[in-house]
């Protein structure tokens, strides 16, 4: 799938380039901290993403090295509409901010 940095995301918030909503799993694995990233993202089954409600963000600013975000996606997928609840945690890496793991409530 070919997508704009600049498409909408499909939530519906207004805000552009969702990469993992749009299917970018390149992207998401260029972001992805290595030693904790999986081989391959295509395995996932269908999902259409609903929307996005971030809930918690601690630390990551511009002098933080670490950072959390817990946020609710609602989805629909193959088993009907459903929540994924998750705390994510970041890592600076230079100028880079990387995806490092993520727990699911």
């Amino acid at each position: 799938m070919s997508v704009s940095v600049s498409e909408a995301c499909p939530c519906g918030s207004g805000a552009v380039y969702a990469a993992y909503a749009l299917g970018r799993t390149d992207y998401v694995l260029r972001t992805w901290l290595p030693r904790t990233r999986p081989d391959d993202l295509d395995a996932a089954p269908p999902t259409t993403w609903l929307g996005l409600e971030v809930l918690r963000i601690e630390a990551g600013g511009p002098q933080d090295d670490f950072g959390l975000v817990e946020f609710r996606a609602r989805f629909a997928g193959q088993h009907g509409d459903q929540t994924l609840h998750e705390t994510s945690r970041f890592e600076r890496r230079g100028e880079r901010w990387v995806y490092v793991e993520g727990e699911l409530s």
